[in-house]
């Protein structure tokens, strides 16, 4: 069988060797200072960086008092929030997305448009009157209720969700529809076992916005028992005789082990999801 002759003119190769350093620049500008977190844990200094990126004498003891720190009920406050708001918000998206994709009603083409523009304005800007609404109800330092605030829908999820579904054919929905079949059961039994990928994406991509959430965790919550992550690592470092940067290097490696587990267990759907808009027409 007769070869192609791939070999590569000497601009292009010139060009791929100009983007395989420029990735490894990037590559070693992103794992230097994790280097650096991962060599604190280790360390018995409290010194975030150090003359060795090999620690002379490593020890556990910070991974050991991290786990007497209140970093358990931490990591578990935020596991719960970050799975329990995004199913919530995955709901919203996708009934949203199936909205603007299949049916028709006013305000059907400017609405999502609207959302994005609302979007722009971050949340930080509503922190006070959050606050000071919270406060006159009562209502500060309550899980649910820092749920419910987080709860409402992304306009971003909702418009990548939209676009998904809009790659799924409408033969489909029609063909369920001559059967019989409304909105409500074409949207569960056609569109969900279809939407599967870029239902694994939306819901990680919420996940690890959740998890990490800090601003309005620090407004709403107050006593420790109801600190997430963000806080209650914020509080091993946030006094001037207390920075305990080895103790916050060993809970911020700790911390990424339920991203990590989601990651994996939802990597082989998300894979699809990500790439289905390059293969569906």
């Amino acid at each position: 069988m007769k070869q192609t002759d791939v070999s590569l003119r000497p601009q292009d190769r010139a060009r791929a060797w100009v983007i395989r350093v420029v990735l490894w620049v990037v590559l070693v500008v992103t794992l230097v200072p994790l280097l650096y977190v991962v060599t604190a844990s280790f360390s018995a200094t409290q010194s975030l960086s150090s003359a060795s990126l090999i620690p002379h004498h490593p020890t556990l003891s910070n991974y050991r008092n991290v786990f007497q720190s209140g970093f358990l009920r931490w990591a578990w406050n935020s596991t719960e929030i970050a799975l329990v708001v995004s199913a919530a918000q995955l709901l919203i998206t996708s009934t949203a997305a199936y909205a603007f994709s299949r049916m028709h009603f006013i305000g059907r083409k400017y609405g999502l448009m609207t959302l994005l523009v609302l979007q722009m304005f971050p949340n930080s800007m509503a922190v006070a009157a959050i606050y000071a609404v919270l406060a006159k109800w009562g209502m500060l330092d309550r899980l649910w209720v820092y749920m419910l605030l987080l709860i409402g829908g992304s306009a971003f999820n909702i418009w990548l969700m939209k676009g998904y579904l809009d790659t799924i054919p409408i033969e489909l929905d029609e063909a369920a529809r001559v059967d019989g079949a409304g909105h409500f059961r074409i949207f569960l039994s056609v569109i969900i076992p279809l939407a599967r990928p870029m239902l694994a994406v939306v819901f990680f991509l919420s996940m690890i916005g959740f998890y990490s959430e800090y601003i309005l965790a620090g407004t709403v919550l107050q006593s420790p028992s109801n600190y997430t992550l963000g806080l209650g690592m914020y509080n091993l470092i946030n006094t001037q005789f207390a920075q305990n940067w080895g103790l916050f290097s060993a809970a911020s490696l700790l911390s990424a082990i339920p991203l990590a587990l989601a990651f994996g267990f939802l990597n082989p759907l998300m894979a699809k999801g990500l790439t289905a808009g390059a293969s569906k027409g």
